[in-house]
């Protein structure tokens, strides 16, 4: 019988390992997605901040 400790580690293992298979399959598009966040995320504090410009 497991513990809940031992449960809990085995579901934050396969956690990890799905990210590690995901970032190997997609690593030719990792970049450019990180690239579309960052201007996401600059879009978005300059439309908060715009307002204090006008």
């Amino acid at each position: 019988m497991r513990t809940k400790k031992q449960q809990v580690r085995e579901a934050f293992m396969t956690t990890l390992l799905q990210i590690k298979a995901i970032a190997t399959r997609s690593q030719q598009t990792l970049l450019q997605d990180a690239a579309g966040a960052l201007a996401l995320i600059i879009m978005l504090v300059v439309g908060l901040h715009l307002p204090a410009f006008i």
